[in-house]
C-alpha cells in the first residue's frame, strides 16, 4: 500500500490537462495525486517502487489507449492488484463491458458527478485495503501452520527416538542397528522407485516416512521376557513363540495410538512395518504367514534392511559377516524369503548398503568385514 503524508496514493490518467485537474480538486484533501498524460508514463508510474493504491484511466488517449493500458496492467504481477477505474466519455454498453472485462473494477462516464467520484473511489480503496488486510493474515496463518507442522514432525521424531531408543536398552541390538536399518530403507526405496511398478507409489514423502517408520520395527521387544530376548544360545521351539509375539505387542501398542490420535500415513506405515517385517515372500514367515504382494511394501523393503543388518552386526552368538557373504545370503533368500524386485534393487546398489555400514560401524570387528572388497 501506497502511502504519501498519510494518504493513499491515486493516479489520474488523462490526456487532457483540464480532466487531471478536475479529479485532482475532488480528491486532493484525502488522497496524495499523481498524475500522466499519457500511457506510457502512466504504466512507469504503476511499475515503480511506490505504485498507487487505485487508478483513474482514461479510454480515449493518443499512441496508446486506456483499453492497453489497463490489459498491460493486468498482465504485469507487480500491478495486477491495482484497482483500475476508467473515467471515459465513452457511455456505451459495449464500451463499459470490454472494460470490466480487461479487469477493471468500475466505469464511470464524463462529466462525472463528483459525490459518485468520491464514493467509488472510497469503496474500491476500502476493498483494496481488506483484501491487502486478508492477505497478510493469510500469510501470518501460513507461517503458522508451518511453524506448527515443523513443531509436530521435530516431536514425532523425538518420539520415534526415545520410543527406539526404550527398546533398544532391552535388545542385543543397538543404535547403530536403529541408524543403520533407517538408511537402509530410505536407500533402497529410493532406488525401488526406478521400477515402474513403484513409481507412483514411492513419492518423495512416502520413502520420507517409510524411513522415519523403520526404527521402530522391533519395538514390541519391550514386551518380551529378558530371559528369552537376552538368550545368547539358540532359542527352543517355545522359546521361540514367544518371541515372535513381539510383532504383534508392537502392532497393537499403535493401534493404541491410533484410537487417541486417529489414523495417518506415519502409524499404517509404522504399523505395517512392525507386524509384517518377519513375513516371507513364499509364506513361511509370522505372524500371519502371509506371503508375495500381500505383505506391505514397507515391510518387504524392512526385511531386506534388517536381515542384511543382522549378517554384518556383531552378536554374542556370532561374529560379523563380511559385506560379501551378507549380499549372498539375501540374494539366496530371493523368491523364498525376499521379494526379488527389492533384491533385485538391493543387488545393484549394495554398495551404498556397504557404505551406511562402514559410517555406522561400531566395533573395529565390523568394520574390516564390511571393509572387504564388494566381490572376493
Amino acid at each position: 500500500m501506497a502511502i504519501t503524508n498519510g494518504k493513499q496514493k491515486i493516479l489520474i490518467v488523462d490526456d487532457t490537462p483540464q480532466n487531471i485537474a478536475v479529479l485532482n480538486e475532488l480528491l486532493r484533501r484525502n488522497y496524495a495525486i499523481h498524475a500522466a498524460t499519457d500511457g506510457e508514463k502512466a504504466l512507469k508510474l504503476a511499475r515503480s517502487e511506490a505504485p498507487p493504491d487505485l487508478i483513474l484511466l482514461d479510454i480515449m488517449m493518443p499512441g496508446m489507449d486506456g483499453y492497453e493500458v489497463c490489459r498491460r496492467l493486468k498482465a504485469n504481477e507487480a500491478t495486477r492488484d491495482i484497482p483500475v477505474i476508467f473515467v471515459t466519455t465513452r457511455a456505451e454498453v459495449r464500451d463499459e463491458t470490454r472494460g470490466l472485462e480487461l479487469g477493471a473494477v468500475d466505469y464511470l462516464t464524463k462529466p462525472v458527478n463528483p459525490s459518485i467520484v468520491q464514493a467509488r473511489v472510497r469503496t474500491h480503496l476500502e476493498l483494496r485495503n481488506a483484501r491487502e488486510h486478508l492477505k497478510n493474515q493469510n500469510l501470518v496463518l501460513e507461517e503458522k501452520v508451518k511453524e506448527r507442522t515443523r513443531e509436530l514432525t521435530i516431536t514425532q521424531l523425538v518420539t520415534i527416538q526415545c520410543m527406539a531408543s526404550l527398546a533398544e536398552t532391552r535388545d542385543n541390538e543397538t543404535g547403530a542397528h536403529i541408524k543403520r536399518t533407517k538408511a537402509y530403507v530410505h536407500a533402497l526405496a529410493g532406488e525401488l522407485r526406478g521400477n515402474a511398478k513403484f513409481t507412483d507409489i514411492l513419492d518423495n514423502r512416502t520413502i520420507d516416512l517409510f524411513e522415519e517408520s523403520a526404527p521402530l520395527h522391533d519395538i514390541g521387544k519391550v514386551g518380551v521376557p529378558d530371559r528369552i530376548l537376552l538368550k545368547p544360545g539358540k532359542l527352543t521351539a517355545e522359546e521361540f513363540d514367544e518371541m515372535k509375539k513381539h510383532t504383534t505387542l508392537g502392532r497393537d501398542a499403535l493401534v493404541v495410538a491410533e484410537e487417541q490420535l486417529g489414523t495417518n500415513s506415519f502409524l499404517k506405515y509404522a504399523k505395517e512395518i512392525i507386524y509384517s517385517h518377519h513375513e516371507k515372500w513364499d509364506g513361511s514367515g509370522y505372524p500371519e504367514g502371509i506371503g508375495g504382494e500381500e505383505i506391505p511394501l514397507t515391510a518387504r523393503l524392512m526385511a531386506v534392511a534388517d536381515v542384511y543388518d543382522a549378517l554384518i552386526s556383531k552378536r554374542v552368538y556370532k561374529p560379523p559377516f563380511p559385506h560379501t557373504k551378507a549380499v549372498a545370503i539375501i540374494e539366496e533368500g530371493t523368491n523364498s524369503q525376499f521379494d526379488p524386485d527389492v533384491v533385485d534393487c538391493f543387488t545393484r546398489m549394495n554398495e551404498k548398503f556397504r557404505e551406511i555400514a562402514l559410517q555406522h560401524a561400531e566395533s573395529a570387528e565390523e568394520h574390516e568385514a564390511v571393509s572387504k572388497p564388494v566381490r572376493e
